[in-house]
C-alpha cells in the first residue's frame, strides 16, 4: 500500500479486529494513530504488539488503555491531542468507531436473574453507540475536526436481524447507525463526512463471546457468495478508499463490507 494519508486517526478500539487492522492499515498509508482500547494483562500485549508495529513504519502512536466512554478519560486523550496541532489545519482526519463491550443476555427469561437488567442495557448502548457523538462533540467543538476529516462506526447485520442474547447489542447497533446519519446531516456543512460500515460475521474476540457463534461462522462459509468470512482487513480497505480524495460527498450511509452476506 502506498502512503496516500496523512494527519491522525482516533481509533476507539485499537487492540484488535477491525481498530486492530484500522490502525495498523492507516499508519501503513500514512496517518499517525491515536489508539484508545480497554484491556487487561491477559490481552495488553496484542495492544502493545500493533503500537510497536505502528511506530515501526515511523509513524508515531499514542496508545491509551482506558474506558473510552468515560468523559473524564475522553478528555485526557483530547488534551493530548491538542499538544500535536501544528497550524495545519486539524489534526484529527479520520475518527473510527468499533468498540465492542456490551452485555449478551436474554430479554426475558424463565429465571428472572438470568435477564439483562437496566443497568447492563444502558451501558452497552452507551458505550457502543452513545460514546461515538461524545467523540465527535469533543473533537469539533475543540477544532481538531474540520472539513477533510471523516468519521466511521462499525456495525453489522444485527442492527436488524436477530440472534440469541444479542438484543442488547443489535440495539445498541441500530442506535449506532441512527448516529452516523445524524452526524453527517449536521456536520455536512462543515465538510465533515460520517459513514457506517457494516461488515460481515467476521472471526474477531468479539464475535467469540456471542453464543453460537460457531455455527454462525459455519452458515457463512456455506451461504456467502464469496465462499468466506469477512476479514477485518476487508473493512480497514475500505475504510482507507473513502479517506481518499474526491470521496466526501459519500456520506450518512451504512456501507455494506461483507461479499454480499447480507443479501442471502
Amino acid at each position: 500500500m502506498t502512503e496516500s494519508l496523512k494527519g491522525w486517526a482516533v481509533i476507539l478500539g485499537a487492540s484488535s479486529g477491525f481498530g486492530g487492522s484500522a490502525a495498523v492499515n492507516l499508519a501503513r498509508a500514512g496517518m499517525d494513530i491515536v489508539g484508545v482500547h480497554l484491556d487487561r494483562k491477559g490481552t495488553l500485549p496484542n495492544a502493545e504488539r500493533i503500537k510497536s508495529e505502528i511506530e515501526g513504519m515511523g509513524r508515531k502512536a499514542l496508545f491509551f488503555n482506558i474506558n473510552a466512554s468515560d468523559a473524564g478519560k475522553r478528555q485526557g486523550v483530547i488534551d493530548e491531542l491538542k499538544k500535536q496541532e501544528n497550524g495545519e489545519g486539524p489534526p484529527v482526519r479520520v475518527l473510527f468507531h468499533s468498540l465492542a463491550f456490551g452485555t449478551l443476555r436474554p430479554y426475558v427469561s424463565k429465571d428472572p436473574g438470568d435477564t439483562i437488567s437496566k443497568a447492563q442495557m444502558e451501558m452497552t448502548i452507551d458505550v457502543m453507540a452513545n460514546s461515538l457523538v461524545y467523540w465527535v462533540q469533543d473533537l469539533v467543538h475543540l477544532g481538531l475536526m474540520g472539513k477533510g476529516s471523516r468519521v466511521f462506526s462499525m456495525t453489522s447485520a444485527g442492527s436488524s436481524r436477530i440472534w440469541p442474547f444479542y438484543g442488547a447489542v443489535s440495539a445498541a447497533k441500530a442506535a449506532l447507525e441512527s448516529h452516523t446519519r445524524q452526524l453527517a446531516v449536521e456536520m455536512g456543512p462543515m465538510g465533515i463526512t460520517a459513514n457506517c460500515l457494516r461488515a460481515g460475521v467476521t472471526d474477531t474476540p468479539s464475535l467469540r463471546k456471542i453464543p453460537g457463534h460457531e455455527e454462525m461462522i459455519d452458515w457463512v462459509k456455506e451461504k456467502n457468495p464469496g465462499g468466506r468470512l469477512t476479514t477485518p482487513d476487508d473493512v480497514a480497505a475500505v475504510l482507507i478508499s473513502l479517506c481518499q480524495e474526491g470521496t466526501e460527498w459519500c456520506s450518512g450511509n451504512v456501507i455494506g463490507v461483507d461479499g454480499g452476506e447480507y443479501l442471502v
